[in-house]
């Protein structure tokens, strides 16, 4: 059987749809696919901008900095030892950018001037951390993407 032109087209067409038709079910049941906006509350976090950039240019001007490293126990953050203890408090936020249910919060309690966030709450890949705490009335910011 000889098929012409108009036929060919029309198979062509036919095949296109299915193919369309197919992406669309994939990409609507397929929980791989699942995207999440970055943050719920997108509009609240675009109001506190101003009061993140005052805090982030206080740790700037911090005389010596946070530092963070990876040990066998999880990730830990170092203040400076010039910053009293007992005075700082705030939280960590993680965030992980592909999965959204590994997120999490922890209060900011330092054993000497270290905090340490356990290993069982960071799995291998990229995290961002945010911390933001208080010390003496001032507001402070660190944020940090990490592998781990």
């Amino acid at each position: 059987m000889k098929i012409n032109w108009g036929t060919g087209l029309v198979i062509g067409m036919g095949l296109f749809m299915a193919f369309i038709i197919f992406l669309v079910v994939q990409m609507t049941t397929n929980h791989n696919m699942d995207h999440d906006l970055v943050t719920e509350n997108y509009y609240q976090k675009e109001m506190e901008l101003q009061e993140n950039i005052y805090a982030r240019q206080n740790t700037a001007a911090m005389t010596t900095q946070i530092t963070g490293a990876k040990t066998k126990n999880g990730y830990l953050l170092r203040f400076p030892e010039s910053y009293a203890p007992e005075k700082i408090s705030g939280k960590i936020f993680g965030y992980r950018p592909s999965n959204k249910q590994l997120d999490f919060e922890l209060p900011l309690q330092l054993s000497g001037s270290d905090f340490l966030i356990p290993d069982n709450r960071l799995l291998e890949g990229r995290w961002n951390i945010t911390m933001v705490w208080e010390y003496e009335g001032e507001t402070y910011r660190f944020e940090k993407q990490i592998s781990y």
